[in-house]
């Protein structure tokens, strides 16, 4: 098939930080590499992603964060740039697609959305949950096509949003690759747990702060790479527990793969995610993880109890007897397992082709 989608919109809040943000640059490289034209708009172009943006990407910033702004600007945007498909690159950013779709009706060209976030959330209270489930069924309306990035995420989806399993295409995110001259961050000596991810509540690090006094071995410490808007809390929490010296947050990492390499394990004990890329990026640098059932891809990822453990979400004692488990000394690592997604820019491309085709 010929070349439809000659010319990509995509758009975020910022570059703060995110693997949702992370991946979207990385495919937009590939896309870009392929030859086709990428327009990438974003509410604010500061934050260490800015880094990784791909030359030869048209950049449109509008000066500031938020969702409602970066909804009313993209109708106007799209207008103007007449873009062949629209991708919208998470959950998180579908209300604006779907106000795109029905400010612009008919002349909206086709959005792809990606499902990077689980779509069936016990944290909601149960009328949230019912609004929630709603929302879901509506996506079909305004998306042409809708992708997760496992099996498992692709039959939530379809279970959801009420569709065929078949109109959920599969496309893993492109796996992460060393960043050159990306500057590591100052670590603690001797033996680490790590965590990786925003300083968000979706991701528990409080549970994982608590858990380190209780652990077998008191020489661990634990390292969190992430920001966000829960820092003054944890560090509350650090200074509480009496843990200064032994919990670092050195902020966001350029490139977390040396520090996951240097980990003696990496934990993931959040209440609910997507695809955690970052368990894929431990085990393809033969690195343990410890991990909360927060999404039904967890067990599509940590296929073997040798490559780690998975956890019921909010069980305390089983988070830290795997913590335990993983971290004894003399503990053999597993055996690495690549990462899926060398071709995700091609099969993304394969996509918006046949989404912009005549009928398509």
């Amino acid at each position: 098939m010929d070349a439809a989608a000659h010319h990509i919109l995509s758009y975020a809040e910022s570059w703060r930080g995110g693997g949702v943000e992370r991946a979207q640059l990385r495919l937009a490289r590939g896309w870009i590499a392929a030859g086709r034209r990428v327009t990438l708009v974003v509410g604010d172009d500061r934050g260490p992603l800015a880094r990784e943006v791909p030359a030869g990407a048209d950049i449109i910033v509008l000066g500031g964060r938020g969702m409602a702004r970066l909804s009313a600007a993209l109708p106007a945007i799209v207008r103007a740039h007449a873009p062949d498909i629209v991708f919208c690159p998470g959950n998180h950013y579908t209300g604006a697609a779907a106000w795109l779709r029905w400010r612009l009706g008919a002349a909206c060209p086709p959005i792809v959305a990606k499902v990077s976030n689980a779509l069936e959330r016990p944290d909601h209270a149960i009328p949230i949950a019912a609004g929630y489930r709603a929302w879901l069924r509506r996506h079909p309306r305004f998306l042409a096509r809708i992708v997760a990035m496992t099996p498992a995420m692709a039959d939530e989806a379809a279970r959801t949003m009420q569709l065929p399993r078949g109109d959920i295409a599969v496309i893993a995110n492109p796996p992460a690759r060393p960043i050159p001259g990306a500057t590591l961050p100052a670590l603690p000596p001797g033996r680490f747990l790590l965590g990786v991810g925003r300083l968000v509540p979706q991701k528990r690090w409080d549970r994982l702060i608590a858990a380190l006094p209780r652990l077998a071995d008191p020489r661990i410490t634990l390292v969190i790479l992430g920001e966000g808007a829960a820092r003054a809390a944890l560090e509350a929490q650090i200074a509480t527990l009496g843990l200064n010296g032994r919990v670092f947050l050195p902020g966001h990492a350029d490139d977390p793969l040396p520090v996951i390499a240097r980990a003696a394990a990496l934990a993931l004990v959040s209440d609910f995610e997507g695809v955690p890329g970052v368990l894929r990026e431990a085990l393809s640098l033969g690195i343990p993880v410890i991990a909360t059932e927060s999404s039904v891809a967890v067990r599509e990822i940590v296929t073997s109890p040798a490559l780690g453990s998975v956890v019921p979400r909010g069980d305390d004692h089983a988070v830290i007897a795997a913590l335990d488990h993983w971290l004894a000394p003399g503990r053999a690592r597993p055996v690495p397992v690549p990462m899926p997604g060398a071709t995700a820019a091609a099969d993304y491309l394969a996509l918006f082709d046949a989404a912009c085709a005549p009928g398509g």
